[in-house]
């Protein structure tokens, strides 16, 4: 700066709608104005730092000016009157807060060394890259600054030269991080300890006050870096948060229950969801299925783009054996008529995980083959989900808006091996015919063919055998799998006896009667058969007790007996029994009866 212009006297004059700076005891001989205020100055000073305001006063020299606007200035009246104190030789500080606007002002005004030396442009240029770029929180300041001063701020690279710095500094930060957690174990390995959120990722906060098109940019950038996904995906819920919860009303049902999608703020919580949606790690568990569930929510309520709802749905899907039945209860946004649940975002998210799950079976060829080892986890997700699946159509099985094909779209959406237990399917179906009284007998039949009545508990079994609400043929199919199951319990309580009077009873009654009975008549009769099996099964239960009462004492006093004594009585009794003398007799018990006889005999003798 020159030194007649540091010694130059200056005095500030009071405002009324602008700033005027004046020379002491000299009038103003231009006046400037500005978007947002009007500045009465002299040409000397102005002249000799700007090439702009130089070039317009050169140009109309004859007419001699004294009145000049400066449309579209970056800043406003705020950064031209920064401009105009350096000018004047006024000492200011440049900060953080002021730098990006300084830049901006002297490249439009042409403030550069070609006019002056040591002009404004290059004193703010240097700040910017030795003091901004060096700090992470300046550089996040700068940008807060630069979102009132695009495109220009894009233009001069100040945008790019901060989103690089935040990169670089918090990739650093990371890796600085994870070298700190290394620690020796007791065996002396060299390990990372376990620690609940990174200390290289407190910058986390800060980014979330930057406006969304920077924000993308920046998470862009540090992608491109190599930022860990986990980092990446705690800074989007940060972000998720303050932006959609805090600032937004469309949360608070209680103030304005109805969304309107039209509005400012509905167009920018719209694209808040979209760009995070599209700054997701691809990486599984990198963010909480919780906030996916909760953009998706966001998604259906702002109605964002299909291919933002579908990214979601797919993300969900990959991972839905860790999700509670609460992330699937989505309130649905549609007309009055409609059901209280979105029923057709779940079945899309369903459809993901079954088409998932069976590419995954494909690739894992060795789990066709090894029937007898643990479950795949595949396997063992396929088994969560159709739990909660049951869950989720029991608790939306109540609603009278729901339609049958939906509701049956939903349970057939899992294949028929992810099902066990038939128990909670059966549930929500009883629930829904509680709820659907209306409905017809071919739809009934339709709905309970869902249930494989030879996978429910016996509890559930009883529970269905005189459900009123079933059709009779489900009915007698449960009856039926029961009285298969009371006579399989049978052959293994009794293995001795021949089963083929049985089995033969079982076909005249089952078979034949049931073939030429009615529906009704055959029910009463299987619920008979039924009843007789389970008192002969519980006589046979207390037959055996008693035999394994008596062995287990013949056994005690076997032990008791002395070895020399039993020895004596065994060989004076074994030389008078005829092992071979009535085997082949028609009269003669079985060859195992005939040796508990014996064993009996012998211990009464001993």
């Amino acid at each position: 700066m020159d030194k007649n212009h540091q010694q130059l006297p200056l005095a500030k004059c009071a405002r009324q709608r602008c700033s005027e700076w004046v020379f002491r005891d000299v009038p103003s001989d231009i006046t400037i104005e500005v978007d947002g205020g009007t500045f009465s100055l002299h040409k000397f000073p102005l002249v000799s730092r700007s090439g702009r305001i130089r070039k317009l006063v050169a140009e109309h020299r004859e007419s001699d000016i004294s009145r000049m606007e400066l449309l579209s200035l970056p800043g406003g009246a705020e950064s031209f009157e920064l401009a105009a104190k350096f000018c004047y030789g006024v000492n200011f500080e440049i900060t953080a807060a002021n730098v990006a606007q300084l830049c901006c002002i002297s490249d439009y005004l042409e403030m550069t060394e070609e006019y002056s030396k040591n002009n404004l442009g290059s004193r703010a240029e240097e700040y910017l890259e030795s003091v901004v770029c060096k700090n992470l929180e300046m550089c996040v300041e700068v940008l807060q600054q630069c979102e009132n001063l695009l495109p220009l701020a894009d233009e001069l690279k100040i945008v790019t030269q901060c989103i690089d710095s935040i990169a670089s500094k918090a990739c650093v930060e990371q890796i600085a991080s994870s070298f700190s957690r290394l620690e020796y174990s007791s065996s002396g390995r060299l390990h990372m300890s376990k620690t609940t959120k990174s200390e290289g990722d407190w910058w986390i906060e800060d980014l979330s006050v930057l406006r969304i098109d920077l924000y993308q940019r920046v998470i862009t950038a540090m992608k491109c870096r190599g930022v860990r996904p986990e980092s990446i995906g705690a800074s989007l819920v940060t972000y998720a948060q303050k932006e959609l919860i805090k600032k937004s009303s469309l949360w608070n049902q209680s103030t304005q229950p109805k969304v309107d999608l039209g509005s400012d703020t509905s167009g920018h919580e719209r694209l808040v969801v979209e760009t995070i949606v599209s700054l997701l790690p691809v990486e599984k568990f990198a963010v909480p299925i919780s906030f996916l569930f909760g953009m998706l929510r966001s998604a259906v309520m702002l109605d964002c783009a299909v291919s933002c709802r579908l990214d979601l749905e797919r993300r969900i899907g990959s991972q839905l054996d860790i999700a509670t039945l609460d992330d699937l209860l989505i309130p649905s946004f549609r007309h009055a008529g409609d059901t209280l649940f979105d029923v057709d975002t779940v079945h899309r998210i369903l459809v993901n995980f079954s088409q998932q799950d069976d590419s995954d079976e494909d690739m894992e060829d060795g789990s066709l083959f090894e029937t007898d080892s643990p479950p795949s986890p595949s396997q063992t997700a396929l088994f969560k989900v159709s739990k909660l699946v049951d869950n989720y159509l029991a608790e939306i099985a109540p609603d009278a808006n729901l339609k049958l094909n939906k509701f049956i779209a939903v349970a057939e959406s899992l294949p028929a091996h992810a099902r066990t237990l038939h128990d909670g399917l059966y549930r929500a179906i009883d629930v829904y015919l509680k709820a659907h009284q209306g409905l017809s007998d071919p739809d009934r039949r339709k709905l309970c063919k869902l249930i494989d009545f030879q996978k429910l508990s016996q509890e559930a079994g009883a529970h269905a055998a005189q459900n009123e609400r079933l059709p009779l043929q489900s009915i007698v199919q449960v009856l039926y799998y029961e009285q298969m199951r009371l006579r399989s319990a049978l052959f293994c309580s009794y293995p001795d006896d021949d089963p083929k009077p049985m089995h033969q009873s079982w076909r005249i009654n089952s078979g034949a009667l049931s073939a030429a009975m009615s529906p009704r008549d055959n029910y009463a009769s299987l619920r008979r058969e039924n009843r007789d099996l389970k008192l002969e099964l519980a006589r046979l239960r207390m037959r055996l007790n008693d035999l394994e009462k008596e062995h287990v004492c013949m056994k005690r006093n076997m032990e008791r007996s002395s070895s020399r004594k039993f020895m004596s009585s065994f060989s004076k009794k074994i030389s008078k029994l005829n092992i071979f003398g009535h085997s082949s007799s028609r009269g003669s018990s079985s060859p195992s009866r005939q040796s508990q006889r014996t064993d009996s005999k012998l211990t009464e003798r001993t």
